[in-house]
C-alpha cells in the first residue's frame, strides 16, 4: 500500500512543470555541448580527484572532451555508490537512450556518440527543458551582466552581488563597476547611485531576484555614511590590503545598500550561507570549499528584523543548520526555506530536512528545490530525486502518519514545488 501510494503521489508531483529558482546556467550556452560539459561539473572531478585521481589528470591544458570523459569514466569505480553517479546514469538514460545500469570504461564511447548527437541539434535546450518539464530557469548574473540576446521570460535574470559586498577592493571590480554604470564611483552616494542603477537594469529585464553567497563570519550591520565615506576611501587606495576592518564594513555598507534596493524594488533576497572558501586548496576547480559549522543564523537577526518588508529564501550549506533555519521560519515572517544545498543535496539529508520544513513551516514559505544547476542536463535527473523523496515523506508523514487524503498531500506538494516559486518570486 504505501510503495504504491508513495508511487501515485510521485506520478502526480512529475506531471508538473516547474521553475528551477536558482541555477548557474549561461543563457547563451544553456546546454551542453560533449559529456565533457556533463562530466566536467564539480561533483564528478572532485570525487573521482577524491577517489585517487590526480589533479593534474583532470585539468591538464588543452584535453580534448572525448579523453576527459574516457579519464572519468575509468575512474568512475570507487564512486559508483554515490548520487551523483545515479544522477548520470539516469541523465544518460532518459536523455541519450543509454540502457545499461552503469556507465563503465566499456560502454562509454556508444554514449559518448549518441550523446554528441542529441547535443548538435539546434533544439537541444529546447528539448531538454521540455523533457525535465522546465518552464524557466533562474540564472546567476553578474552585477554588469548586460542581460541580452536571450529570452528572459525563460532564463531569468537574477542579480548576484558576491562581487559588490567581498571584492571592491579589486581594481577589476571596481572598473567594471563604473563601466556597468557609466560613472565612476568614488564616494558614498555614487556608490548608492550605482547600486541603485543596477536594480533598475536588472528589474527592467525581468529580474526576480538578488543573491549572495555568504561566508560563515559575516555578520550583517548597519553602517553609518560617514564611517562607510572613511572605508571606500581606504579600500580604493589599498585595495584588498586595507584593513579587515576597513574591508568590513564596506562590505556591510554595501550589503545594507543590497538590502534597501530589494525593499525599494520587492525583489526577494536570496542568501546562501556558510560556505568557507579554499579549505582544500589543492583540490579541482570548484572543489576547494566547504560548510562550516561555525555558522548562526542570529548573525542574521538584526537583518531580518531590519526588513520586514523583504523577503528572504536562505540556503544553509549543511544539514546540520536545517533545524535552525526551520526555527527561523518558523517564527520570522520573511524568512523562507529555499531548496537542498550543495552538501546537503544527497537524499539522506533531504529527506530528513524537508520532513523537518514540512512539519514545522508554514507551507506558503517554503521553496523545495533547486537544481544548482551549470548544465540543463542536469534537471532531470536532480529533480527526478527529490520528487521520489518528496512522494514518500507526503506517503508515510502526512497520508499514512496523520492520515490525510492523499489529494491533500499532493497540493502540498505541489504548492512547494511550484507555486510557491510563484508568490514568493512574482
Amino acid at each position: 500500500m504505501s510503495v504504491e501510494l508513495r508511487e501515485r503521489i510521485f506520478n502526480e508531483l512529475d506531471s508538473l512543470v516547474l521553475i528551477d529558482p536558482h541555477t548557474h546556467i549561461n543563457a547563451l550556452q544553456p546546454a551542453s555541448q560533449t559529456l565533457a560539459d556533463i562530466l566536467g561539473y564539480h561533483y564528478y572531478t572532485e570525487l573521482t580527484h577524491s577517489a585517487g585521481l590526480p589533479k593534474d589528470q583532470i585539468e591538464e591544458a588543452d584535453l580534448e572532451p572525448r579523453e576527459k570523459v574516457r579519464r572519468l569514466i575509468e575512474n568512475f569505480g570507487p564512486i559508483d555508490n554515490t548520487i551523483q553517479s545515479s544522477w548520470f546514469v539516469e541523465m544518460a538514460q532518459q536523455l541519450f537512450g543509454f540502457t545499461d545500469d552503469r556507465v563503465t570504461a566499456d560502454n562509454w564511447e556508444p554514449l559518448y556518440d549518441a550523446a554528441l548527437t542529441k547535443m548538435e541539434s539546434k533544439s537541444w535546450a529546447g528539448d531538454v527543458l521540455a523533457q525535465s518539464k522546465l518552464e524557466a530557469v533562474f540564472l546567476t548574473n553578474d552585477f554588469d551582466d548586460p542581460l541580452e540576446g536571450f529570452d528572459t521570460s525563460v532564463y531569468i535574470p537574477c542579480l548576484r552581488t558576491d562581487d559588490l559586498v567581498f571584492h571592491l577592493g579589486k581594481e577589476d571590480v571596481r572598473s567594471r563597476l563604473n563601466a556597468a554604470v557609466d560613472s565612476e564611483v568614488g564616494d558614498v552616494e555614487s556608490l548608492r547611485n550605482a547600486i541603485g542603477k543596477l536594480f533598475e537594469h536588472f528589474k527592467s529585464n525581468n529580474a526576480k531576484a538578488c543573491a549572495i553567497s555568504l561566508p560563515p563570519d559575516f555578520a550583517p550591520a548597519a553602517v553609518s555614511t560617514g564611517r562607510a565615506e572613511t572605508a571606500l576611501a581606504h579600500v580604493r587606495e589599498k585595495g584588498m590590503e586595507a584593513t579587515a576592518a576597513d574591508r568590513r564594513a564596506l562590505a556591510n555598507f554595501v550589503f545594507w545598500t543590497l538590502a534597501e534596493n530589494c525593499a525599494e524594488h520587492q525583489l526577494p533576497f536570496d542568501l546562501m550561507i556558510g560556505v568557507n572558501r579554499a579549505v582544500y586548496r589543492e583540490g579541482v576547480f570548484q572543489g576547494q570549499d566547504l560548510y562550516d559549522s561555525r555558522v548562526s543564523l542570529i548573525q542574521y537577526a538584526d537583518l531580518f528584523n531590519a526588513f520586514p518588508q523583504v523577503v528572504f529564501p536562505i540556503s544553509v550549506l549543511a544539514s546540520v543548520t536545517n533545524q535552525e533555519l526551520t526555527s527561523y521560519a518558523w517564527i520570522f515572517p520573511n524568512v523562507v526555506t529555499n531548496g537542498h544545498w550543495w552538501y546537503s543535496n544527497t537524499p539522506t539529508f533531504i529527506e530528513h530536512d524537508a520532513a523537518a520544513r514540512l512539519e514545522a513551516v508554514p507551507r506558503t514559505k517554503q521553496i523545495a528545490y533547486y537544481s544548482d544547476m551549470y548544465k540543463l542536463e542536469f534537471a532531470l535527473p536532480k529533480f527526478a530525486m527529490y520528487k521520489r523523496i518528496l512522494a514518500k515523506i507526503l506517503s508515510d508523514r502526512f497520508v499514512v502518519d496523520r492520515g490525510w487524503r492523499e489529494e491533500d498531500a499532493v497540493a502540498l506538494g505541489q504548492q512547494v514545488l511550484r507555486g510557491n516559486v510563484e508568490t514568493i518570486f512574482g
